[in-house]
C-alpha cells in the first residue's frame, strides 16, 4: 500500500526525533538544520494524517493552523471582562 498508515507513523516518529536532535544541537530556531527538520516534520505529519484517514477513516485529534490563520486571529476582538459568568455555590 503506497499510503500505509504504519509506515507513515514510523516516518513521523523519526521526523520528531530528527527535529529534536536539530533543535538540541543548534539551540537556534532559525538555524538551517532546524528549519529543514521542521519542514520534514510538517510533511511527515501531513502524510500520516492523510494515511490514517485513507486507511481507517479517522482524523488525528489535532487542529493544524497555518500562518494565514494567525493573521485572521488579529482581526478578532476578545472581551476579557465576561459579566455573564455564573457563580456556583456548594450545596
Amino acid at each position: 500500500m503506497a499510503n500505509d498508515p504504519r509506515a507513515a507513523l514510523d516516518r513521523l516518529i523519526a521526523a520528531f526525533e530528527a527535529h529534536y536532535d536539530a533543535v538540541a544541537a543548534a539551540q537556534d530556531s532559525d538555524a538551517p538544520a532546524v528549519v529543514a527538520a521542521a519542514n520534514t516534520l510538517m510533511d511527515a505529519f501531513d502524510t500520516y494524517d492523510d494515511a490514517l484517514f485513507t486507511g481507517f477513516g479517522v482524523d488525528t485529534p489535532f487542529d493544524i493552523y497555518s500562518e494565514d490563520d494567525d493573521e485572521d486571529d488579529d482581526d478578532l476582538e476578545y472581551d476579557d471582562d465576561d459579566d455573564d459568568d455564573e457563580e456556583y455555590e456548594e450545596a
